[in-house]
């Protein structure tokens, strides 16, 4: 496949019409046309059809035009890649996963010390779900995968989690929800509505099993995937919430919560996995030396 071709029926595509993209290309539209049938013929389809003065795609150029996209985002990761700044410094492109149930806040603490290194880096960070995100690590799409735990051993890549730290979870509540609740932390958890993460999250399963050795049966309002979402519900009351004590301040300064009390029992953990059991990557090595010996307690 002739990937000009390629490129001019992608311009075409976007531009909306053969005028617009030959003025922005900078070629004829006879040019352009003659390009795209080119192109069709190679596929052995119409890509684009008349509708009135103007050009709209076909099924097949809906499908061509995904894949052009692909290939053209690929070209530019690689320019980005082995490609050099204004300054003649070379770039380093930093690719993070982060599972979606790390919190936001955390996130950028632990990713912050990557980007105070000598050099300029470019971040390049991607947010999922834990399997996709070492499927994209096992095929070295990215440099790290940051989680809430350790990589488990049902899965079938090689892979090794590398141990940033711990935080405690301190427990919030919006002022308004907080002076009805009279007992002393947790028995104020007894009964009280809250608000919980989602049964894919590892910090879930410990809540459940230290409300139930706490013999604490709080109403359940509503679980959730996203916790800026739950924070969000708990900011107007709806609940009782959890979050690291580690972002006890900024908690209660964006939601305007109060510290309901804590638990030393409930332990978040944090995690880089990279492909190697030895960390070389300048990036990796500077996010897990900061968290280890600044931001989290070591484990």
């Amino acid at each position: 496949m002739n990937f000009k071709h390629l490129y001019y029926f992608w311009a075409t595509a976007k531009a909306g019409g053969i005028m617009r993209a030959g003025e922005q290309l900078h070629t004829t539209p006879q040019t352009l046309s003659t390009q795209i049938k080119l192109l069709e013929d190679r596929l052995g389809c119409a890509l684009f059809r008349k509708s009135g003065r103007r050009l709209e795609l076909t099924n097949d150029g809906r499908v061509a035009l995904g894949y052009a996209e692909q290939i053209f985002a690929l070209s530019a990761e690689l320019e980005s890649a082995i490609g050099k700044a204004r300054s003649d410094q070379t770039v380093l492109e930093f690719r993070v996963g982060i599972a979606d149930q790390v919190p936001k806040a955390i996130a950028y603490r632990l990713l912050e010390p990557a980007l105070d290194g000598p050099g300029p880096v470019r971040l390049v960070c991607h947010e999922g779900k834990m399997q996709d995100l070492l499927a994209q690590l096992s095929v070295h799409r990215l440099d790290i995968v940051i989680a809430d735990e350790p990589m488990g051993k049902q899965l079938s890549v090689k892979a090794f989690s590398h141990a940033l730290g711990t935080t405690a979870m301190s427990f919030f509540a919006a002022p308004s929800l907080k002076r009805t609740l009279k007992a002393e932390f947790p028995r104020c958890l007894d009964g009280a509505p809250m608000l919980i993460q989602g049964a894919s999250s590892a910090m879930r399963q410990r809540l459940d099993l230290w409300l139930a050795e706490q013999s604490l049966r709080p109403r359940l309002i509503g679980e959730f995937d996203d916790a800026a979402l739950m924070k969000a519900f708990g900011s107007e009351g709806r609940g009782v919430f959890m979050s690291p004590t580690v972002l006890e301040a900024e908690t209660c300064e964006q939601y305007g919560v109060k510290v309901l009390g804590r638990s030393d029992a409930l332990v978040e953990e944090f995690f880089a996995i990279s492909v190697e059991r030895r960390i070389t990557h300048p990036c990796v090595v500077a996010i897990t030396e900061a968290a280890r010996s600044q931001f989290l307690a070591s484990r």
